[in-house]
């Protein structure tokens, strides 16, 4: 059997594919990915010995150009997104049995398109249910294009929300479409989703609550043990006193990264406690020569966070998961799209607290910390990550074995 993995967006779209490749390798399946070309994702995977293709431009550089996502801007990068999956993914794809897609929605819609041209099986998946159609919750907007406030009812916004779609991406996918002799579709994201979306989510952090409108494949999240060593030099600052609180905001743009990195730093000062900083993509770093603050940048979070006090951190759905099956208690400073909800989560499982807003001062986040590092919120953290799913991604390979070696395809692309 052979599988493609493509996905477009940031490290949080890239690593679950790497577990989810590891293990199909396992089971004797043939992997193949396609991803943003980002160097540090590609190292990673050709680390575990994937073979990856690159496509379209830098995720770092797309996210960190100016100026950012906007009505005005959306469409033509959607344009340029959409045609680069279709330039590519095709001799990628050939010979494979099964596509799988994730990212962005332009890619999923797009990669789809190739996996209808081809005639080959086809799944889309998801890393937070908030884009899945439900009348328990509404979509959330896109930049640009706000739901109009007098409008509350959860079923008239989910047709809002793919008319907004439709107006940002449908044009370019379907000019897509046609250059490779397909037709055009009504309704990208049910075509991108297709009516059986997989949810590669822990089930008690996110819960995915059941709708008659749609057929959902919880997997739980798609986690590889990481067996990398830290570095020697972070090991000796970890040992050399009480843990420290990790500081970092993955692959956030956080304008400021300087002064990001100062308010992050006295506000846990403030507790009496040691710094890590992770640089991420917002470049941040120390702020004085003192002693009780190191930074990294790439490094092995699962093995980091078990040694830490607490995790401040954006509210990524990985990054989310990593600090909840450590045990680590959480301060999640969301900024954009689906991190609210998971700060949401954090608090209402009682692993952590939502800050709230994207800006913190260095008396809100010192204020968040206190939270998070009382006792009772040390405990609850320890016990719920004695309930997070380990075999996620395990799950998930042996479905698609099983779906595509019966001869039953989660559906046509």
């Amino acid at each position: 059997m052979r599988v493609l993995l493509s996905t477009y967006g940031s490290r949080g779209d890239v690593e679950p594919l790497v577990g989810l490749a590891v293990r199909l390798r396992e089971l004797g399946a043939e992997v193949r990915v396609c991803a943003p070309p980002d160097e540090d994702f590609a190292e990673r995977l050709a680390g575990m010995g994937v073979s990856v293709v690159g496509v379209g431009q830098s995720a770092r550089a797309l996210t960190t150009a100016a100026p950012p996502p906007s009505k005005a801007n959306l469409p033509q990068r959607a344009a340029e997104l959409i045609a680069s999956q279709v330039e590519v993914i095709p001799s990628v794809a050939e010979g494979c049995d099964l596509l799988v897609a994730t990212g962005a929605m332009p890619a999923i819609a797009g990669a789809r398109s190739v996996a209808e041209k081809l005639g080959i099986g086809y799944v889309s998946v998801i890393f937070q249910q908030l884009t899945l159609p439900s009348p328990q919750r509404p979509p959330l907007a896109y930049p640009g294009r706000p739901f109009p406030p007098e409008v509350t009812d959860n079923r008239a916004l989910w047709e809002l929300d793919a008319q907004s779609i439709d107006a940002l991406f449908g044009e370019a996918l379907n000019t897509s479409r046609a250059a490779i002799g397909l037709p055009p579709v009504a309704n990208v994201r049910d075509y991108a989703f297709g009516d059986r979306p997989w949810l590669a989510t822990d089930p008690v952090l996110d819960p995915w609550l059941e709708t008659p409108d749609l057929d959902v494949v919880q997997t739980g999240a798609w986690v590889l043990p990481d067996e990398r060593p830290l570095p020697a030099q972070l090991v000796a600052f970890l040992e050399a006193g009480a843990p420290p609180v990790y500081v970092g905001f993955g692959s956030m743009p956080v304008r400021g990264g300087e002064e990001a990195a100062r308010v992050a730093i006295e506000a846990v000062r403030t507790q009496g406690r040691r710094v890590i900083v992770g640089r991420g993509w917002a470049d941040m770093g120390l702020i004085d020569d003192r002693d009780d603050c190191f930074a990294v940048g790439e490094v092995n979070h699962q093995q980091l966070f078990g040694r830490v006090a607490a995790v401040v951190h954006h509210g990524g759905a990985g990054t989310t998961t990593t600090a909840a099956r450590a045990g680590a208690p959480q301060v999640v400073v969301p900024q954009l799209a689906d991190q609210p909800y998971w700060a949401g989560r954090v608090a209402e499982l009682g692993i952590g607290v939502a800050h709230d807003g994207p800006v913190p001062t260095a008396e809100s986040l010192a204020a968040a910390l206190r939270k998070a590092l009382a006792p009772d919120t040390v405990s609850r953290a320890e016990a719920v990550a004695d309930t997070v799913r380990t075999d996620g991604a395990t799950l998930a390979a042996q479905l698609l074995l099983d779906t595509v070696g019966g001869d039953r395809h989660p559906q046509k692309g």
